[in-house]
């Protein structure tokens, strides 16, 4: 049995399948099993999935269901006791396995482990900023208080032990756009978060994809489920006040007043910084000023966002 699943949902990727692919093939640590979940491509996708003949390889085929449907069916014909995800346009460094399975193994008590990353521009490789002071070389953190700038999850990253999955559930299908959200809260309420400096991961900003461009994305989160446990963990109740202050301005920007209105009457304003209060009443046009200048920030290596 392989010691990691790595799930690859693929969907019309075909810029950039080849060296994800390549990426995990290239891995230092073999021990590993991938499977790739053709979610109905309608490029050339399955062509390049097809030209793939290694053993570790196993192929699945579904219509058109969404992402979280394709790492569900995935994480139910994992073999692993660890599931490593990667969406099919970003890539691994090739010392990433070997560092997850040296954290696995210094730490077999955790569930949640996730190395730092950096972000592909198209111009250069610039790394993310997180919310924490280095002490070591990891840091076993709360997700909630470590993930005020970029989150210690990222799908991207992340390496789950399966029997996690197994208490808190896989990602909800219902939720449209949003899913890996709502599982790192289902998860960070019960596992703390094994979090390694070393980057190991790319993420490639890819300027022609909706899921990429988070402002256009629609994340009707449903932050009911979470009512009772956020009155009772400020931590939480901090980090779901930023996202509430993320999607309010989301919503704002594509004239869905009544989302706007739901984020902004939940949120508690001592959790929120000056600037972000400011921004949060700011008029439309301003806003949309700011977001046509996000792409030269991120492109210069700034990585300016609105939404953070």
């Amino acid at each position: 049995m392989a010691f990691f699943s790595v799930i690859i949902p693929v969907y019309n990727k075909e810029r950039f399948l080849v060296n994800t692919l390549n990426s995990v093939l290239n891995q230092t640590f073999t021990d590993f099993e991938i499977l790739l979940v053709n979610d109905g491509s309608t490029d050339t996708s399955s062509e390049i999935i097809a030209r793939y003949t290694d053993a570790r390889i196993r192929k699945f085929y579904q219509a058109n269901q969404g992402v979280s449907a394709a790492r569900n069916w995935g994480i139910q014909e994992a073999k692993a006791p660890y599931l490593a995800f990667l969406d099919a346009d970003d890539l691994w460094e090739p010392d990433h396995l070997a560092t997850m399975f040296h954290y696995c193994n210094l730490y077999p008590s955790e569930s949640l482990f996730n190395t730092a990353k950096t972000i592909d521009t198209g111009h250069q490789q610039i790394p993310a900023h997180y919310a924490l002071k280095q002490t070591a070389d990891f840091e076993l953190v709360n997700f909630f208080e470590a993930s005020r700038i970029e989150p210690v999850l990222w799908t991207s990253s992340v390496v789950i032990k399966k029997t996690a999955l197994a208490q808190v559930g896989n990602f909800d299908t219902t939720i449209k756009s949003g899913q890996d959200l709502d599982l790192w809260i289902r998860l960070g309420l019960q596992f703390p978060v094994v979090f390694i400096w070393h980057r190991t991961a790319c993420y490639t900003f890819d300027a022609g994809s909706l899921s990429k461009q988070s402002y256009l994305t629609p994340k009707k989160m449903n932050f009911v489920n979470y009512a009772a446990w956020e009155k009772e963990n400020p931590a939480l109740k901090r980090y779901l006040d930023w996202n509430r202050y993320s999607l309010g301005i989301k919503s704002k920007l594509r004239g869905d007043w009544n989302y706007y209105y739901e984020m902004k009457k939940g949120i508690d304003w001592i959790n929120l910084s000056l600037k972000k209060r400011i921004l949060f009443v700011l008029p439309v046009w301003l806003l949309q000023i700011g977001i046509q200048l996000q792409p030269v920030f991120i492109a210069l290596g700034l990585r300016r966002t609105l939404f953070k």
